[in-house]
């Protein structure tokens, strides 16, 4: 019989490639790692590591039980929060992955009434720039904007989150404001770089005709929040996310310019690590997220595609 314990360590020892970080990510001194790993050996009759002082790396053995552990792992998992949330509602631990803006300004603000909704529901949030490995790194859900880079992943659309063209109020009196799309060439621009690193052109729509901008930005930055900063602090004009501009606009620290023209949309998806059946805590997370609804700041909710997961 295997211990299924023994077998969270010795994933967490392959996903983490040493004996000494499995010990630190499970609370565990290093010995009981050890052992726990010398049992699951033991059981299979089979090495699962190469060891040496400097390197830790898996056997044939143990590649083929690595890519079987996780899953194993998650369905047991699964099974318990399930049968659990029959008689309490979802239950267990989840771990939620997104962007550090959409964290501060979203998961921050919103994620207080859904622990009180799920008081048996714990939350771990991975906020960071880049795009996390959900499997390797044992998240549950993420939230990601924009175009993906993986067509591979499991996806369910929320919606499309509203963008704004807007400048600092201390700008737009030292500067004036732009009536027309082609004045913005006049102006100083904050932008993010393409994917070649070089400025994207803006492209606006009105009345169904469409007008593009092609810019030379006195600023290129690539993270969302410092060009939120950057205009709200004067800097020049920027195309900003409505969860993070709408507050400013609100209190006329900042200014929507061109109202009468639209940006893109930018479509905003949860993605899951496989299509197996999601746990009732984070079914529960992603139809939280799914009612979330802040008119003009967030997203047009278009979410059904949940329930078929």
């Amino acid at each position: 019989m295997l211990d299924l314990n023994d077998l969270q360590v010795f994933e967490r020892v392959a996903a983490l490639h040493g004996f000494s970080e499995a010990a630190r990510a499970l609370g565990l001194p290093k010995s009981n790692v050890s052992r726990s790993v010398a049992r699951l050996e033991g059981a299979l009759g089979a090495r699962l590591f190469h060891r040496s002082t400097r390197d830790v790396t898996l056997t044939a053995a143990g590649l083929a039980l690595r890519d079987r552990a996780r899953d194993i792992i998650a369905r047991a998992g699964e099974a318990l929060d399930y049968v659990g949330s029959l008689a309490h509602g979802p239950r267990g631990s989840i771990k939620v992955n997104s962007g550090i803006g959409f964290g501060l300004n979203v998961l921050g603000p919103e994620l207080p009434a859904f622990l009180k909704q799920y008081p048996e529901v714990d939350v771990t949030l991975d906020l960071e720039s880049r795009s996390a490995d959900l499997v390797g790194e044992a998240i549950d859900v993420a939230v990601r904007l924009g175009p993906l880079q993986d067509s591979s992943l499991i996806t369910v659309r929320l919606g499309a989150m509203r963008r704004y063209l807007c400048a600092g109020r201390s700008y737009v009196e030292r500067r004036g404001t732009p009536s027309t799309v082609g004045e913005l060439k006049d102006h100083d621009v904050i932008e993010m770089p393409g994917s070649d690193g070089r400025p994207r052109p803006w492209v606006f729509t009105r009345e169904g005709k469409e007008a593009q901008v092609a810019l030379h930005p006195r600023v290129t930055v690539n993270e969302a929040l410092t060009i939120h900063r950057l205009v709200l602090g004067g800097a020049g004009l920027g195309i900003v996310s409505g969860y993070l501009c709408a507050a400013g606009i609100a209190d006329g620290s900042l200014v929507r310019l061109l109202p009468e023209w639209s940006l893109p949309s930018v479509e905003v998806r949860l993605v899951f690590p496989s299509r197996r059946e999601l746990s009732p805590a984070v079914r529960a997370f992603a139809e939280f997220l799914k009612g979330i609804s802040r008119p003009g700041e967030l997203w047009q909710n278009d979410s059904s595609g949940i329930e078929s997961l």
